[in-house]
């Protein structure tokens, strides 16, 4: 947490409120979440003065584009969050990085549990970042037929809740839309590839495509721990729609059968034994 459509949702978020913005002061508390710099001056003075000319995202990485070419790219993983505060709000303890614009306002990374982190690098050095040149297709940014995406699937002998996690097969997914993806395919976590007929692929590669789409138009998933908000310190709306995540217990809205909770690969797993086959 959080996955793609909740950093999708703060991508558009940025677009609007720091593209064309010029930062004026970089102040960052402790080397952790700038863990791939060796020294704080590394990180803040590839960024002094710079402006942020755009905003892209690549899975569950966020990176802007700054006007000397560099670029400032940031993982969120469990619990880092990016706020849009002015200078006059109280600063938190875990408000790692606090990056000030000469216009007016402050872009802070806020992260309680520091998994999260920061870096700034050029687009050559990027391509030699592994966890970001390696990422598997983005079904929203850069969709591919359902056929191509059949034809990868087959390929794989992982079971499909895995699978899906995997950001070398496709990016984005964790283990919440994992969940409600399957679900909406009617397949269980633990089919492999191989078992699918041609019309489970192509429910897998629509409800993927769809359950993508439909979290993003609500802004995201917020569970009960608030770890996600978006650059306003506001919730998003998904969790509401929820069909198996979290769900533990109730009825299937489907079939009314509990959902069940189980574990998958030391990952919390729901599922519904009746509608998932």
């Amino acid at each position: 947490m959080p996955e793609l459509p909740e950093v999708e949702t703060i991508r558009r978020e940025l677009d609007r409120e720091v593209v064309g913005k010029r930062i004026k002061s970089v102040d960052v508390k402790g080397l952790r979440s700038i863990r791939r710099h060796s020294t704080k001056k590394q990180f803040t003075s590839r960024l002094d003065g710079a402006k942020i000319s755009g905003v892209e995202r690549r899975g569950k990485y966020l990176i802007m584009k700054l006007d000397t070419g560099d670029l400032l790219v940031v993982h969120l993983r469990m619990s880092g969050q990016l706020l849009r505060l002015t200078g006059k709000d109280p600063v938190d303890k875990h408000d790692h990085v606090i990056i000030t614009f000469t216009q007016a306002g402050q872009l802070r990374f806020r992260d309680p549990r520091t998994f999260g982190e920061m870096f700034v690098t050029d687009p050559d050095e990027l391509k030699t970042i592994d966890e970001v040149s390696g990422l598997g297709p983005d079904l929203v940014d850069h969709p591919i037929s359902w056929t191509d995406f059949a034809r990868m699937l087959l390929q794989k002998k992982t079971k499909l809740k895995a699978l899906l996690m995997d950001q070398h097969f496709v990016a984005g997914i964790g283990n919440i839309y994992s969940d409600e993806i399957l679900y909406q395919a009617g397949l269980r976590y633990d089919r492999i590839p191989a078992t699918l007929s041609t019309q489970e692929l192509r429910r897998i590669y629509r409800a993927i495509v769809e359950t993508l789409h439909d979290a993003i138009k609500h802004r995201g998933t917020t569970l009960e721990d608030d770890g996600y908000v978006d650059l306003k310190g506001r919730p998003g709306g998904y969790q509401e729609f929820l069909q198996v995540y979290g769900r533990d217990g109730e009825a299937c809205r489907r079939c009314r059968t509990v959902i069940v909770k189980s574990k998958f690969q030391q990952r919390t797993t729901y599922y519904c034994e009746q509608c998932q086959v």
